[in-house]
């Protein structure tokens, strides 16, 4: 199933991701670099264990992880989280926790795009990446 997910992707929409960035706390100049930056994900898979490499202008990041185990991450805008990602039919649910908050990304393919809706409380943002 994860292998739907194994590509290049790359940012092509973005719709309400600075309110969810406000949501999260992460500071204005943070935020206008989020804005603008246009990140590439790289997803794979190796043995056991999947690989997902975020890059950009701003910070490349990479987490590696198994399906269902928590892990601990580090995220761009320096959270460090206790993380999660399952699967979910068809789509791959991550769950970050971190000072007793919650964000959940969701990830599907629609389209032979991929969607990925972030959720923190009652704001929700959704972006859209097409293979590279």
């Amino acid at each position: 199933m994860v292998d739907a997910f194994c590509a290049t992707w790359k940012l092509v929409d973005s719709q309400n991701f600075d309110e969810y960035m406000k949501a999260l706390g992460v500071g204005f100049a943070t935020r206008q670099v989020g804005n603008v930056t246009k990140p590439t994900i790289i997803i794979s898979q190796e043995g056991d264990k999947v690989v997902v490499k975020t890059q950009s202008t701003f910070k490349n990041t990479e987490i590696s992880f198994k399906l269902g185990e928590e892990f601990d991450e580090n995220t761009p805008d320096d959270r460090n989280c206790k993380s999660t990602v399952s699967q979910d039919g068809d789509k791959l649910v991550h769950v970050q926790k971190w000072d007793g908050k919650e964000t959940t990304f969701i990830r599907e393919i629609k389209d032979g795009k991929m969607v990925m809706t972030v959720t923190f409380g009652d704001v929700q943002a959704v972006r859209t990446y097409e293979k590279a």
